[in-house]
């Protein structure tokens, strides 16, 4: 029980540092939060943001209580707070709470909202100002944060300059919290990502440039290593933690070996398998065998989009589970499941007129969709993150989701003015038939499933995704804690596995309300575009949604099969990639990774 107990000593230690020194770095407010967010692996709030949200308040109680109850900390001065702190407290320039921190929101005359960064020398607000590093450019070229942390402490720039010094004075700090503070360096790893939303601790980022390295840039800034840290530079040891037989083992201070972490036991940690757990792979996939009779399915590519080489993964995953294997689960340990199609490859064709071969892309598509749901063996898929578009498409269409509670799932094409094409539309259609009752109003369950598509409803947990009709109530699981999450899926497919799995009948008769819903559509949808709620081409993609998962313009509800309804959505997906304001929504989530009201 010490002062700040772990991780707010550490973390506010990190954020103390920067607030006292940002002017000798010569760095300003939304240079140091580029240098200190997402890139590193921090939430985009990264520094000054977070202070913001919090409170200068509480970032100023907290840092003067470390100071009060540490009187031996060798950085006790740095919870010294600079003046322009408290001039700001002065101001009653708290962050969010007072409308005005270190970053302000005004609107102008005509209603538009711009942000302001507050200059730390002048005290006063100018526009946010764009930032560019070199540094940060190439880090940018890699994709895994831990790998990029050498390439940041070379930096040349002020960048570079700036990494060198948060890091090495990180280091220095947190090699003196052991024993103070825990026995164990890991928990300090563990605390800061729990706490602060790191996606690396500080050990592991050390870890991932060496200790020798780390000790080299301490002492370039007069900090000496501690003892601990010369006694495994002098035994050859340069790293905090290493995989042996698929665990963890942190370096123990005490015994001077390496431990396996605890609790790993009941654990299924990707990153941990070694080369010989590989089945297959390509540059966008990995098939790893995870034991008992169960391959997992890693998606490799950026924020995990599907592309070809991911469905020929898919493609090769049911192949060789069918053969050798008694069931597949698709999980990965990245921040997000995936993030949808590779919008690039569509772009590209599209702008070239190739619809040939963009039929035949959706085609496969579906069909890698239609192979996961009527495989002979359990397809488990385990959601995280960001599961949009083509992530929530592959969901839907495997046999049970083990998806984790903080899942944002959604069929979210519209924004890139297109409609879901790898099954989506059929899926809800499908959903919607098998929960019509007798004597129910049919039309209302359907249009709440168009309205979900049609507006791009993207859940903000998994329990919203259920209600939105994404995850099934009686079938898929919602696990709270992340690091089980494909263990519990391995389970599953077990389970089902050992009980005699059968796949599914092929769905022939999927209840379609043709006309009667495809007329209610179309004019709810006129009259928000007569209303100005939705622009021209807004309607245009809703009128594409309404006429597929209506089955079209049936004169009479009527009984179809998947196939129909996937025609039907690979047709409608066709006609609007050759629309001119769908390739400036597509051009537009491409270079700024926002959506297009166009």
């Amino acid at each position: 029980d010490t002062p700040g107990f772990i991780g707010n000593r550490i973390g506010t230690f990190g954020m103390v540092n920067i607030l006292n020194n940002v002017k000798k770095l010569d760095l300003t407010v939304e240079e140091i939060d580029e240098l200190t967010g997402p890139i590193i692996g921090s939430p985009k709030s990264a520094t000054f943001r977070t202070s913001d949200i919090v409170g200068l308040d509480t970032t100023v109680n907290v840092a003067t209580g470390i100071y009060d109850n540490c009187p031996n900390d060798e950085f006790r001065d740095t919870f010294k707070l600079p003046e322009y702190i408290y001039k700001m407290i002065e101001n009653n320039w708290l962050g969010s709470k007072t409308d005005g921190g270190f970053y302000k929101r005004i609107k102008d005359e005509n209603g538009k909202s711009t942000i302001l960064s507050l200059g730390l020398e002048t005290l006063e607000y100018s526009p946010v100002k764009k930032v560019s590093f070199e540094t940060i450019r190439k880090a940018r070229k890699i994709s895994k944060v831990l790998d990029r942390f050498s390439v940041l402490i070379e930096g040349q720039d002020k960048a570079g300059q700036f990494y060198r010094f948060n890091f090495g004075t990180m280091f220095s700090y947190i090699q003196n919290r052991i024993p103070e503070i825990s026995n164990e360096l890991y928990r300090i790893d563990d605390a800061l990502r729990a706490g602060f939303g790191w996606k690396n601790g500080p050990f592991q980022i050390w870890d991932s440039i060496g200790i020798k390295k780390g000790v080299e840039i301490m002492e370039s800034l007069d900090y000496k290593p501690a003892d601990w840290i010369s006694d495994m530079i002098s035994n050859n040891i340069d790293n905090f933690y290493k995989v042996e037989n698929g665990l963890t083992n942190y370096y123990d201070i005490s015994t001077k070996s390496f431990i396996p972490k605890p609790g790993q036991d009941s654990l299924i940690i990707l990153n941990n398998l070694n080369k010989s757990s590989i089945v297959w792979e390509n540059s966008d996939s990995l098939i790893s065998d995870i034991g008992d009779g169960i391959i997992n399915l890693e998606f490799k590519t950026k924020m995990n989009t599907l592309g070809q080489g991911v469905l020929i993964g898919i493609n090769k995953a049911v192949d060789l589970a069918e053969k050798n294997f008694k069931g597949i689960v698709i999980g990965n340990e990245g921040s997000h499941f995936s993030a949808g199609a590779n919008l690039g490859a569509i772009f590209m064709a599209a702008a070239e007129q190739e619809y040939d071969e963009i039929n035949l892309a959706i085609k496969f598509f579906q069909d890698s969709m239609m192979k996961l749901r009527y495989s002979s063996i359990p397809v488990i898929a385990a959601p995280h993150g960001l599961t949009l578009g083509g992530g929530c498409e592959v969901t839907m269409h495997c046999d049970k989701a083990v998806a984790y509670s903080e899942s944002y799932i959604g069929l979210v094409e519209v924004g890139a003015g297109l409609i879901p094409g790898g099954g989506g539309c059929k899926e809800m259609a499908l959903r919607a038939s098998k929960k019509f009752s007798k004597n129910d109003v049919e039309l209302n369950v359907l249009q709440e499933y168009f309205m979900n598509i049609g507006m791009a409803k993207t859940s903000t947990s998994a329990y919203e995704a259920i209600d939105l009709g994404y995850l099934q109530p009686n079938n898929d699981t919602i696990v709270m804690n992340k690091n089980h999450q494909i263990s519990i899926a391995k389970k599953h497919a077990i389970l089902m596995a050992d009980y005699g799995y059968l796949p599914p009948f092929k769905s022939k008769n999927i209840k379609v309300l043709g006309k009667q819903a495809l007329g209610t559509f179309m004019v709810g949808t006129d009259t928000m575009k007569a209303g100005k709620y939705i622009s021209e081409h807004d309607q245009k993609i809703a009128n594409k949604i309404a006429y597929v998962i209506s089955g079209g313009d049936l004169s009479q509800a009527t009984l179809v099969s998947e196939q129909y309804l996937l025609d039907l959505e690979r047709e409608a997906f066709l006609s609007l990639c050759s629309e001119r304001k769908t390739l400036e929504r597509i051009q537009h989530i491409l270079k700024t990774g926002k959506p297009l009201r166009n």
